[in-house]
């Protein structure tokens, strides 16, 4: 079972407090002297870390309701994700980000390897769409702007755009979504665009996982904005997907939605897209790697990325990851 507090020892965390009292601008001026890989997909494909999920209320996982409300373990497993040389970076929102910028300062500092060159870095940018809220569709940007994406150097902004047809706070969120795309385009930013048909129930509003949902979604995505030239679509799996991937010719990375508890289910997912069409270029995924049940966050990340790069099979994927588990969790410890 991994071990948060193994992994990210109480002096990392207490530094990084530390940091946030005494010297604020630690996490910025590591962000500046970061090195930024040269291409965006250096082989046409990505395989990128989500963490974005608090900031919108959402800290479930599992039978556990405050999962992800731990920082500290949520810490601990995206540093651990990100060791893998598979992973190409991480998604999240800002406050994320700075505690892994300035971490990636402390073992810069110390000499030591770095987690952050050459990864991509991408902002979430719309969080007012708090999970449960009663204006959740309408969803304005309460994080990164794109001129703050610019000016950290950072390699992308990603949205989220939940329509429900029924719901009329769908058309704020869109126009919002417009604009950023557009301040991206103004800026040669990355645009990473979820658009989620979703339906309102009484356990609140879930995806609609259908073929036709998705792919009509998709070509309204597509059209968004001054220009489609950045754009980057982030769509579900659904049986049929083929369908959906011949919805629009922009590249899509595969999402894995809430955790299965093992790893096997969403690697099948993961394979079955990589087939569905040409634009289908990996995954942007949170949960189903960071809470791979009992399964180390590496090797999780590992075989997901071998999936996305190599083109590995499942069973090779799921075969690779007794070599990988539980390796080098002194990582941190050894330099910090």
């Amino acid at each position: 079972m991994f071990s948060a507090r193994e992994y990210l020892p109480d002096t990392v965390l207490a530094r990084l407090t530390e940091a946030r009292v005494n010297d604020p601008e630690f996490a910025a001026r590591a962000a500046a002297l970061r090195i930024r890989r040269g291409k965006l997909a250096p082989n046409g494909k990505l395989n990128i870390l989500a963490a974005d999920h608090p900031a919108r209320n959402v800290t479930k996982v599992g039978a556990d309701p405050l999962a992800m409300a731990d920082r500290r373990d949520y810490l601990a497993r995206i540093l651990r994700v990100l060791s893998s040389p598979r992973v190409d970076g991480i998604m999240a929102t800002m406050d994320i980000l700075e505690d892994l910028l300035s971490i990636d300062g402390f073992l810069r500092g110390a000499g030591a390897p770095t987690l952050l060159d050459g990864r991509v870095l991408i902002a979430s940018l719309n969080r007012g769409g708090l999970a449960g809220s009663s204006w959740e569709l309408d969803d304005p940007i309460t994080g990164a702007t794109p001129a703050n994406c610019a000016e950290w150097r950072l390699d992308g902004a990603k949205l989220l755009l939940r329509v429900d047809p029924s719901e009329p706070a769908s058309l704020p969120t869109i126009k919002v979504c417009v604009e950023a795309i557009n301040e991206c385009n103004a800026l040669r930013l990355p645009m990473f665009l979820e658009p989620l048909p979703v339906t309102k129930t009484d356990k609140g509003y879930v995806v609609v996982k259908t073929p036709e949902a998705l792919a009509k979604l998709a070509g309204v995505a597509s059209a968004l904005g001054d220009s489609s030239r950045y754009l980057w679509l982030k769509l579900p799996h659904c049986e049929g997907y083929e369908t959906v991937a011949r919805a629009t010719t922009l590249p899509i990375l595969l999402l894995g939605g809430e955790s299965a508890g093992d790893p096997s289910p969403f690697l099948r997912q993961l394979s079955a897209a990589m087939s569905a069409g040409p634009n289908v270029r990996g995954a942007l995924v949170g949960r189903n790697v960071l809470y791979p049940g009992d399964e180390d966050p590496l090797a999780m990340a590992e075989a997901a990325g071998g999936i996305v790069h190599q083109g590995w099979s499942v069973e090779v994927a799921l075969q690779s990851m007794a070599a990988i588990r539980n390796r080098d969790l002194d990582r941190l410890s050894r330099f910090l």
